[in-house]
Formats: C-alpha cells, sequence, structure tokens
C-alpha cells in the first residue's frame, strides 16, 4: 500500500495528497506530525530514497537553526533530531513498496505509483 507522510498545513504536502487521490489508487496518509516515525522508520525511507539523512532536514526551520546547524552531528544525531522534532522533517515523503520520493516537485509522486 502507498503511504503518505503528510502534513495538512503545508500546501506542497496538500498537492501531494491530491495527486494521489486523484490516481485512485488506495493509500494510507500518515501525519507524521502526530504520529510521528522511529528511527528504525526514518532509516528505512531514508534508505528507500538513497539520500543521507541531511538530505531529508527541513534547514530552514528556526528549531534546526536554533539547536542543530553549525554542530558536528552524525547521521544518528541528524535521525533523532528528526524524531525529537518532526517538523524537520521534508515533506511530503510518498513511500511505494521499495520505492520512495519526497514530492517536491509534486510531479515526482507519479514516477513510483
Amino acid at each position: 500500500m502507498i503511504k503518505i507522510y503528510h502534513n495538512n498545513r503545508c500546501s506542497k504536502s496538500r498537492s501531494g495528497l491530491e495527486v494521489l487521490e486523484k490516481s485512485g489508487k488506495p493509500f494510507e496518509i500518515i501525519k507524521y506530525l502526530e504520529d510521528v516515525p522511529s528511527e528504525k522508520e526514518l532509516k528505512d525511507i531514508i534508505k528507500l530514497l538513497g539520500i543521507k539523512p541531511i538530505d531529508l532536514v527541513r534547514k530552514n526551520e528556526p528549531i534546526w537553526k536554533e539547536n542543530y546547524k553549525d554542530k558536528s552531528l552524525t547521521d544518528t544525531d541528524i535521525i533523532k533530531a528528526m524524531v525529537d522534532n518532526p517538523k524537520l522533517i521534508e515533506r511530503p515523503i510518498v513511500v511505494n513498496g521499495n520505492k520512495a520520493v519526497i514530492g517536491r516537485p509534486t510531479e515526482a509522486i507519479l514516477d513510483i505509483i
């Protein structure tokens, strides 16, 4: 089943959700600010995305700038920061089986559904 890690307050995330709705395929919405992914889930998502943990961080968030920006962090530290502060997670993320994309641009979602 397709999963979208979604934040309804984000226009890009709402656009990603719209792409899935129009596809007619079944999907699950994970409101990741409420249902925060575990460290293992984030590691799995990062592996599917084929990126480094830092590439999933919203670096313009005040939480990042104030607490993490200029520190020397390991990948594990970065993942823990995202679990502790889910607002730091880039959005939307769409996972379909063994494929995943960050829906920026939204059209990227079409590549995996």
